[in-house]
């Protein structure tokens, strides 16, 4: 059900911060049409932790209102509080999203031990599938394999985004979990190397500013042409990299709204992407041919 290039979705705001609904309609459809395989709603990349929990729970249902069943919404719902997660979760799950993707706890550095028995809390609260996410760059937390290995066994948990871009990483996760137990990439910029050796697509932030060929690498790549594949990822690589020139969102957003697909809002502590660094994106949009995909869609 959840394969191929998942969006993580952006939240669009207007100037002051206040989200825009409109544009965020307008957005999953574009998506839908450009063949995105799922969305991810209020991530990281959905500037989750600036969002209020009504306002999440607002996004959610919106968005699964409008997918109308057409892909599978995935929801953010991972928290530094297992509590507070359990809570984030059942709400996701009372919207009707199809998955939560449920992030480390950050800040608090737990133990391996702690991470299982945070995430087993959550499976034994919830019954909807959960798919672990790792990304110690922002949360100080490394979920090990070995800790993935014991989760996996936990039915409701049903895969794993892998954010180190570490390709003997995923590997690992391979051979350990099984083959019903899912991967998926979380760094766009190694996801077609893993989904060559076996993961099952990517949770990309790419996919927000080049949906269409997002889809078409991991389709691809899925049916054995890599070299297809591979001369899509190398369009799209200089965006791999500069939409990380600062932090996600920032970069992303900038991009969407010179697009014209959403307004220039972002929440603080987060900035609009500082001048010194539009050129650099603007070369990589590109080379990316985007405004040529989009004139496609």
């Amino acid at each position: 059900m959840f394969k191929g290039s998942m969006v993580a979705l952006v939240t669009p705001m207007q100037a002051d911060g206040s989200i825009d609904k409109k544009s965020l309609q307008d957005l999953i459809e574009w998506h839908i049409s450009a063949k995105t395989d799922a969305i991810v709603i209020v991530g990281t990349t959905g500037e989750a932790t600036t969002l209020s929990a009504d306002e999440q729970y607002e996004i959610i249902s919106l968005t699964v209102k409008q997918v109308a069943g057409r892909i599978p919404v995935i929801a953010g719902t991972g928290t530094n509080s297992t509590q507070t997660t359990i809570k984030h979760t059942q709400n996701a799950q009372k919207a009707g999203v199809d998955a939560c993707l449920v992030v480390t706890p950050y800040y608090n550095k737990p133990p391996q031990n702690g991470l299982y028995q945070h995430y087993k809390t959550v499976a034994e609260n919830t019954s909807i599938p959960l798919i672990l996410y790792n990304v110690p760059g922002r949360t100080a937390c490394d979920l090990l394999p070995e800790t993935v290995e014991r989760l996996a066994k936990i039915h409701t948990i049903i895969g794993i985004k892998e954010a180190t871009g570490k390709l003997d990483r995923g590997v690992e996760i391979l051979n350990c979990c099984g083959k019903d137990f899912k991967l998926y990439s979380g760094d766009d910029e190694t996801a077609l190397d893993l989904i060559l050796l076996g993961a099952h697509g990517t949770i990309s932030v790419t996919a927000n500013i080049a949906p269409h060929k997002m889809h078409d690498l991991c389709e691809a790549a899925f049916s054995g042409n890599k070299a297809l594949a591979e001369k899509i990822n190398a369009e799209l690589m200089p965006l791999h990299k500069k939409l990380f020139l600062q932090a996600n969102p920032i970069p992303t957003k900038w991009a969407l709204h010179e697009m014209g697909l959403i307004p220039s809002g972002i929440r603080l502590p987060l900035l609009p992407l500082e001048a010194k660094y539009h050129g650099e994106l603007k070369d990589a949009l590109h080379q990316a041919g985007i405004i040529q995909s989009i004139k496609e869609i």
